[in-house]
């Protein structure tokens, strides 16, 4: 079997627009990848169409290692967000292709199961007023879809640090959030890499009261010791890893054990494969996975075939029951999550299990998305019009 071309698909949305690829074979196979870029999109398009040129076309989707080797070193340069982002679509697409040509859903081929569903956090759920009542009514509504978990930046435009008026609304609003899922429910508190150490340390110690599950990325990435910092003086679990964009780059983190629970995006660091192996090298440093999953259907559901397999999988994040919930129409066998129990439960499906329905996706058409974390109202995601 060998890969004869490739198809993308942008669908847009006013705050993301979601790339996917098709890697079509000369069997008649074709299998489906997804990432999502922020302000990257066109970029990732002009590299996969030099990609498919110089390493994707003739190549056996069976050959997964060689096939990421190839694109990730293969041009010489460093690979970044969007090579990384690129290798990952097609690494998905090719795991889809050999589920599907041997009749097994990705999870048995990474090694079979080791439990039978993954707990779904919600995010996107607060594009409403800057409110505790608004909050409240929010959250309240995420409980009643069955969520056990949900996550939340409530510091605005907080950035390096937050006075006391701006600290005071903020716990205001997460005491609303967590009043209103009960004390049992999992509550993420976000950062965005916004603070300096001394105010992320401050505002987790003014935030403990209400039981956070952890502190996601409470400095900017790049500078580790500015995270360790904060791990020395917090008590609460930090996770970062959504802009590390290769699986090499979490070695630092693992060495001075600065985070409890990483974060990689299985669409932006190279794909399922590679998320599997960070997985097995947290594992032996006693961290737990949590991925970063703010794409579609396809991304969900390549980000559980790695979830069903790794011991020291905790959550899955899930947008797609709040923000732009219309996108789930793309995919055929969107993974959903069981009102019972809060969970994405196992797939049998061969592959990944899912398809994209192409005329669907035609009605979602390119948007100049934009998401700026500084700006007034980031968080209702409101639209910035289509192109």
């Amino acid at each position: 079997m060998r890969i004869t071309g490739i198809s993308t698909h942008v669908v847009g949305t006013p705050w993301r627009n979601l790339t996917y690829v098709q890697v079509h074979t000369d069997e008649g196979l074709t299998g489906v990848g997804e990432t999502r870029m922020l302000g990257h999109t066109d970029a990732l398009l002009g590299y996969l169409k030099e990609a498919e040129v110089n390493h994707i076309l003739g190549s056996d989707p069976f050959a997964v290692e060689d096939l990421v080797k190839r694109m990730k070193y293969g041009d010489y340069g460093r690979a970044g967000e969007i090579v990384m982002s690129g290798i990952a679509v097609i690494e998905m697409a090719c795991w889809d292709i050999k589920g599907k040509a041997l009749g097994v859903p990705v999870w048995q081929l990474l090694g079979g199961k080791v439990t039978d569903k993954v707990k779904a956090y919600a995010n996107g759920w607060y594009t409403t007023e800057r409110t505790p009542e608004a909050y409240h009514k929010a959250a309240q509504g995420v409980m009643e879809r069955g969520y056990r978990a949900l996550k939340i930046d409530p510091f605005g435009t907080g950035h390096f640090e937050l006075d006391h008026q701006q600290t005071l609304y903020a716990v205001s609003l997460i005491e609303a959030v967590r009043d209103a899922i009960g004390p049992d429910a999992e509550l993420m508190l976000e950062m965005h890499g916004r603070f300096s150490p001394s105010t992320a340390v401050r505002l987790a110690h003014e935030l403990a009261p209400f039981k956070p599950a952890w502190l996601e990325e409470p400095v900017p990435p790049e500078n580790l010791r500015a995270l360790k910092k904060v791990a020395e003086k917090v008590d609460l679990p930090v996770a970062t890893g959504e802009r590390i964009h290769d699986r090499i780059e979490f070695r630092e983190l693992f060495e001075d054990q600065s985070v409890d629970i990483i974060q990689p995006d299985v669409g932006h660091i190279g794909g399922i494969w590679e998320t599997r192996k960070l997985a097995a090298t947290a594992e032996t440093h006693y961290t737990l996975v949590a991925p970063h999953n703010v794409g579609g259907s396809v991304l969900t559901a390549a980000s559980l075939q790695v979830g069903f397999t790794s011991p020291n999988f905790k959550i899955l994040e899930h947008f797609n029951d709040f923000a732009d919930a219309e996108i789930k129409k793309v995919v055929k066998g969107a993974p959903q999550v069981d009102p019972e129990d809060g969970c994405f439960h196992l797939s049998d499906a061969p592959g990944l299990g899912v398809e994209l329905d192409t005329d669907a996706a035609a009605e979602f058409p390119q948007q100049q998305a934009r998401f700026d974390l500084w700006a007034e109202g980031w968080e209702q995601r409101k639209p910035k019009g289509t192109r």
